[in-house]
């Protein structure tokens, strides 16, 4: 399975909220994300909250692009990563 950076906007910022709703629509996205075999690992988001910054492990970007069309989420871009970790060499 391959890594992924998914950069995403939202001009109005991420309404995402710590309540309640807020953790019923991430166990949303996380149950459609499964149909398709993606992981969400962690988001970094913006102070402002209009970009956010998501780790996903995925068996490709296409597959990627169908979950977020299904819970209703932009993409801008999608760029497989690897891991780089300073202990390396320890």
């Amino acid at each position: 399975m391959a890594r992924y950076l998914v950069e995403r906007s939202f001009p109005d910022g991420l309404g995402l909220s710590a309540s309640g709703e807020g953790v019923t629509l991430c166990r949303d996205v996380v149950a459609i994300n499964a149909v398709d075999q993606v992981t969400w690992i962690h988001s970094y988001v913006t102070q402002d909250k209009s970009k956010t910054f998501c780790i996903y492990d995925a068996p490709n970007p296409e597959a990627i692009r169908r979950v977020a069309v299904r819970n209703g989420l932009p993409v801008d871009r999608i760029t497989e990563v690897h891991v780089l970790d300073p202990y390396f060499l320890m």
